[in-house]
């Protein structure tokens, strides 16, 4: 199985681009993010002629996740249940062969003390309640998606610059710990060791060629799906286009 995850920046900019990336990367499964649209309003038939079938939780203007599958998902889920009354599109879930699958868009934060980064830590807990209650640490799982959290020093440009801020902060590495410690693997730092690579550039300061980024786009994975895990990749080409997002694809290969 290959599974991929991408945070598009809208999918009515980004259509053309990901049924390309399709083509050339074959996933099983891609988790994308930050959709910018309604369900009724997403290029589903688009994609079904490259071969993958749709599951999506939209919404207008902002936020919004989808699955693109080679095989339909069974027992699809959408949105957090334990972040009650919540209007934003931030998770869908669903389950390709053995292996529950969670798509999410962790909120950003806006800026450390703000209301968005209360928001981002409230998000962040309930996400890890609905792990601790719904979910066994010894299933194959796997969460993925933008996480808006670079996990450590070797996952951003300049570590000094980024310490205290939005995306490093200590709650935020606090409450990704909390995911970590309920067992679940950082398959790409797993598998890379100290290697430095990034999946988002910010669209200023020319910051994609000077290579001034952040890897805050994970695959987290149980025990079980890390026994078959075989590669772990960042893949840099998307960025390179004309009308990029400022993500690009993060893909794994399992057995």
């Amino acid at each position: 199985m290959r599974l991929a995850t991408w945070n598009v920046n809208s999918i009515k900019v980004r259509e053309a681009a990901v049924r390309q990336w399709l083509q050339s990367a074959g996933p099983d499964a891609l988790a994308l993010q930050e959709l910018k649209t309604v369900a009724r309003e997403f290029p589903g038939a688009g994609f079904g002629e490259a071969g993958y079938v749709a599951e999506v939780h939209g919404q207008k203007t902002y936020n919004g996740v989808a699955w693109l599958t080679r095989a339909p998902l069974l027992e699809v889920a959408a949105g957090l249940p334990e972040m009650e009354d919540d209007p934003q599109a931030r998770l869908i879930a669903g389950t390709l062969g053995d292996v529950r699958l969670l798509n999410v868009y962790v909120p950003n934060g806006e800026s450390v003390g703000s209301e968005k980064y209360d928001y981002k830590l409230r998000w962040l807990e309930a996400l890890a309640r609905h792990l601790e209650t719904r979910y066994r640490p010894d299933q194959s799982l796997a969460i993925v998606g933008d996480f808006n959290i670079a996990p450590g020093e070797r996952d951003v440009f300049d570590p000094v610059a980024f310490a205290g801020q939005v995306l490093f902060s200590d709650r935020e590495h606090a409450a990704l710990r909390r995911l970590l410690d309920w067992g679940l693997v950082d398959l790409f730092r797993h598998l890379h060791g100290q290697e430095k690579k990034y999946s988002w550039w910010d669209y200023r300061q020319a910051a994609f060629r000077r290579n001034l980024g952040a890897r805050i786009d994970l695959i987290l994975v149980t025990t079980p799906l890390l026994a078959r895990a075989v590669s772990c990749e960042i893949d840099p080409g998307p960025r390179k286009l004309e009308k990029p997002s400022d993500h690009t694809p993060v893909v794994a290969e399992f057995r």
